[in-house]
């Protein structure tokens, strides 16, 4: 079955001023980025759909999308603020798009296979492509299929130790099945080394080391962007239209499908560690360790 890499990278220039944070972290000067291109095709993905801003698409061809023509079939897909569905228009000035569940349903004429979400600046490897790349080949991802997977992290291989983090917290049921994510902000680990964040009701809580956590590593059949569009639809007629800093998450869409009992996802779990430059100070850091996976052979160097 083919299978379709769909990167998140509408962000990436309101967060760090153009494509800057294309900054080189492997060994030869590989970007997160690379990696993330990388895994996917050594699990078996064949098409890779970026999602970006149209204001940057000159830029991103140049320093992005010419790495990997040779290499992969890709494809651009625009997230913009006026696409919207059923012919709406926002009310109020914006300065941003409508967060990821939109970016997700902005790739839907680029998309026509089972597909993984990922963001484009995070490292998730090898084993994480790995296992998604299985799952897709599923029965309910297959045609027009809803299949929801979703890859979660051990939250405290996720944490940063120069600053606090936010993370969607997941409610697994005994099945593995996933019930819920919630968003937990100002998550860090105090000096004796127990991890504290702030929840969705404003309280502070205790978290576990094995807590699971989403990083944005979701399968999907292509079925979803119909139910997304429906879900978007209902998010901007009650309130998001009116609203400047209004938002359409991905973990809002997939828990508003599982309540509705339109499907179920399932949640898969890696040993791996998460890796991203959420702070400057974590950059040294992501250096030694993916030079670590070098010398072990873990990839080739160079990358590309």
């Amino acid at each position: 079955m083919d299978l379709t890499l769909v990167v998140l990278a509408a962000g990436m220039g309101s967060r760090f001023g153009g494509l800057k944070q294309l900054v080189g972290l492997g060994p030869c000067g590989e970007t997160l980025l690379d990696y993330s291109v990388h895994d996917a095709l050594r699990a078996g993905f064949n098409r890779v759909v970026f999602v970006i801003r149209r204001d940057f698409e000159g830029e991103f061809c140049e320093k992005v999308l010419s790495r990997y023509r040779r290499r992969v079939d890709v494809a651009l897909a625009f997230q913009e603020q006026h696409d919207l569905p059923g012919g709406r228009q926002c009310r109020v000035e914006r300065q941003r798009p409508w967060g990821t569940g939109h970016a997700v349903w902005a790739a839907r004429h680029a998309v026509t296979t089972p597909f993984l979400v990922v963001n484009a600046d995070d490292f998730y490897g090898t084993a994480a492509y790995a296992t998604m790349a299985g799952r897709l080949q599923g029965a309910e991802f297959g045609g027009n299929g809803v299949g929801i997977a979703l890859v979660a992290y051990r939250l405290g291989k996720t944490l940063s130790e120069n600053g606090s983090v936010s993370r969607g917290v997941c409610s697994v049921d005994d099945g593995g099945r996933l019930l819920r994510v919630e968003e937990h902000t100002q998550i860090a680990r105090g000096p004796d080394g127990k991890i504290f964040g702030i929840g969705p009701t404003g309280v502070r809580v205790a978290l576990g080391e094995e807590t699971l956590v989403s990083m944005n590593f979701w399968g999907f059949g292509v079925g979803v962007f119909k139910v997304l569009e429906g879900l978007f639809a209902d998010f901007l007629d009650t309130g998001g239209l009116a609203d400047a800093r209004a938002e359409f998450y991905i973990p809002t869409a997939v828990t508003a499908m599982l309540s509705c009992g339109h499907d179920q996802a399932e949640v898969l779990t890696t040993e791996g560690s998460w890796m991203g430059v959420t702070f400057r100070e974590d950059a040294p850091r992501v250096v030694e360790a993916l030079a670590g996976m070098v010398r072990r052979g873990e990839y080739p160097s160079p990358l590309l």
